[in-house]
């Protein structure tokens, strides 16, 4: 009661405030530009024939695309000449320095290794040109020739970025392989791109005691090393030279290359190996003339300053998306501060009890993001929130809506951000202002926490590794969530039609269809994969086009929603059509799942759900529904309880409902997963995306079980 009063008394307070201070903020804030920038429209649309829409993005190019253009900047080489000659002594990369690890006993008795950190120390655009240089002449002092591949298998740290610089300059096309593959995706990506040569680091060196039994061409690899640990160079294959980073830049600073091989626009930059949700990885060629593109596109959608900005790169560089997105920033002088998630932010597993995380030493104010980490810290606060007292969850809610409110009319609400929101965007060093986010779609109500908790600007985009990560991004006034936005400046999309899932470009009150991307952002093709690379990619009026698979919905103001998926519907026995990646990422945002796959059988009137719970929240309900000895018993025999199973097919179609999903969409029965899943059991990518062929194998008796029962 005493909460009710107390609620009643802020609602009153914050009426008066609301009268007193409209006229004010009203005239200061301007918000019907916001609004009109907005609802303004984005693309331009004609029709191609009764089947396909062309989309044309109504943006205009920027000052350092037109740069680009105007000084034939067309390799990636040029890119970081340009930057160092305009940059030079400004600050480039930065590493956190590592003074020593150190045990720390928890709460439940046991012993956690942390690391005891101290401040960044940075690189200038001068100092990363001489160190890129130095390695790339090391390279060619090996015996590494031009246009011959070379390997990166490494976590995203300032070595990586200084070695795919050198490579740029001696015209060696790289191929990057993500730190979390298996041991047989790596061996297939090297022996498939005849690599000799493998730059890796200190943690994955050990890996290649057996990759190397099964990759015979390798005979070098140079690891990056660790701030307090020596190598073992040990036990390794005989005959494999094993140099450290460190020696390879002496070794290149004392070689002189007497004849320069620099990239022209049409040579490969990058062999890009996917992260392989179907199916063997397949290595993606990107041009330098693909990647210049995208980096015109990059620099149209989004707004940064060099002398202001600092950008928090922890994504895997083998990533298109963060390896674009760094070198954007490198274009436009931003200086780049590395961490990861084991040390990003004050709470992080690696982080001392006590200390600072990545994010509270750098304050960025520029970063790019997945949705997997978005939803992390989603449900991060969520619990943060939940676990406090009553009237702090009243009083976070009634801020949470009240923000919400005013956002949604164009205003902001610069009190609540300064007693309210600060302690959220602390998390990251509370000074963020855009976040960037692509990798997979980002559901409405994670966006729309962030920007009320974290930062304003949530600018979704929406590409692929086959399109340079480029395709279609929100403009920075769109103030709307769940869209990715139009077209980017350097490439069009075709909106098609797809009978077999019945969306047409006929359809009202929006066009749908399949998104097809066309433009100089498109891959040349699937390294060594004539035939599948003329599956999904063709040309048509002089441009290189790629089938994305993805259905895309045309809205009113020429944005694109991305709506369902080809490989991923199914159809039900009754005729209806669901779409589990849809069904997914309503479901994934409900407070007690952790990852989930949704499993349709076409014989059947019903879909199921495996859930990776998140154990901390399942633990809760079942201690809520008095089962007895939750304390006692194992987790194995706690997940197939029937009461809690029920309570959580209860939870789940809550959500479900919640979010609009229709009846035939929401899972009528599940499996609660006792294993994480993980890139090293093969159930999820090295991107984290599911492995629905693998899962449904791994888990094929249970669904079985309950389909028949």
């Amino acid at each position: 009661m005493e909460n009710a009063y107390l609620l009643s008394a802020f609602k009153t307070i914050s009426f008066i405030y609301d009268v007193i201070t409209y006229p004010v903020y009203l005239i200061l804030q301007q918000p019907w530009n916001k609004k009109h920038k907005s609802k303004q429209i984005k693309s331009d649309i004609t029709k191609f024939d009764d089947h396909t829409i062309i989309i044309k993005t109504l943006s205009k190019p920027t000052a350092n695309h037109l740069t680009l253009i105007k000084d034939k900047i067309d390799t990636l080489q040029k890119v970081f000449q340009y930057a160092v000659n305009k940059y030079t002594d400004s600050y480039c990369l930065g590493t956190r320095d590592v003074l020593a690890e150190e045990d720390e006993v928890q709460r439940n008795g046991r012993i956690f290794k942390k690391y005891v950190m101290g401040d960044y120390r940075w690189m200038t655009f001068t100092e990363v040109d001489e160190a890129s240089d130095n390695f790339g002449n090391a390279l060619v002092s090996l015996g590494q020739k031009p246009k011959e591949n070379i390997a990166i298998f490494a976590e995203t740290r300032a070595e990586w970025m200084i070695s795919v610089q050198g490579c740029f300059k001696q015209n060696i096309p790289v191929v990057t392989l993500y730190a979390t593959l298996g041991e047989e995706a790596i061996a297939h990506g090297i022996n498939e791109t005849e690599v000799t040569i493998v730059i890796t680091s200190h943690d994955l060196l050990p890996k290649f005691k057996k990759i190397l039994q099964l990759t015979p061409r390798v005979k070098t690899l140079i690891y990056m090393e660790d701030q307090l640990a020596m190598t073992n160079t040990s036990g390794y294959k005989e005959g494999v030279e094993i140099l450290s980073f460190k020696s390879i830049l002496k070794r290149g600073s004392e070689y002189t290359v007497t004849e320069s091989h620099l990239p022209i626009k049409s040579d490969i930059a990058i062999v890009m190996y996917t992260s392989g949700s179907t199916g063997a990885p397949k290595g993606v060629n990107l041009s330098h003339t693909n990647l210049i593109s995208t980096l015109k596109a990059f620099t149209d959608a989004i707004e940064i300053d060099y002398k202001k900005d600092v950008f928090m790169g922890y994504l895997p560089l083998a990533h298109v998306f963060e390896l674009l997105g760094e070198l954007a920033c490198l274009l436009c002088g931003i200086r780049i501060g590395y961490s990861t998630p084991l040390t990003m932010i004050d709470t992080s597993s690696k982080i001392k009890r006590g200390t600072k995380g990545d994010a509270a030493v750098l304050r960025p104010t520029v970063m790019t993001a997945v949705p997997l980490i978005l939803d992390r810290i989603y449900k991060g606060i969520n619990e943060k929130v939940s676990g406090g007292t009553t009237l702090q969850k009243t009083l976070f809610k009634f801020a949470f809506e009240y923000k919400r409110k005013w956002m949604e009319r164009g205003f902001q609400t610069p009190l609540l951000n300064m007693f309210v929101f600060k302690k959220t965007s602390a998390l990251l060093g509370g000074r963020i202002r855009f976040i960037l986010c692509g990798g997979a779609p980002l559901s409405p109500e994670t966006h729309t926490l962030i920007k009320i908790c974290l930062c304003e600007i949530v600018q979704q985009g929406y590409g692929l590794t086959e399109t340079s990560s480029c395709g279609s991004a929100m403009s920075r006034d769109d103030m709307t969530t769940g869209r990715v936005g139009a077209p980017l400046t350097v490439n069009d999309f075709m909106l098609v039609s797809w009978e077999e899932g019945s969306y047409r470009i006929t359809d009202k009150p929006y066009p749908r269809g399949e998104l097809i991307i066309g433009g100089d952002n498109i891959s040349p093709g699937y390294y060594k994969n004539p035939e599948k690379t003329k599956e999904e990619f063709f040309e048509k009026d002089g441009k290189w086009w790629f089938k994305t698979g993805d259905i895309g919905q045309l809205e009113a103001d020429g944005a694109i929603k991305i709506i369902d998926r080809k490989k991923d519907l199914v159809k039900l026995q009754g005729g209806e059509y669901v779409s589990l990646g849809k069904v997914e990422s309503q479901l994934k945002t409900c407070p007690v799942v952790d990852n989930i796959c949704v499993y349709g059988n076409p014989f059947h009137m019903y879909t199921i759900a495996l859930v990776v719970p998140n154990r901390h929240h399942l633990i809760d309900m079942a201690k809520k529904l008095d089962i007895e000895n939750v304390n006692e018993i194992s987790i194995e025999e706690l997940f197939v309880n029937k009461i809690l199973k029920k309570a959580v097919v209860d939870e789940l179609a809550a959500h479900g409902r919640k979010n609009k999903l229709e009846r035939f969409e929401i899972p009528t029965d599940i499996i609660i997963c006792n294993d994480v899943w993980t890139p090293d059991n093969n159930l999820v990518t090295a991107a984290f995306k599911i492995k629905r062929r693998e899962i449904y194998e791994k888990y094929k008796t249970q669904i079985d079980y309950l389909y028949q029962y």
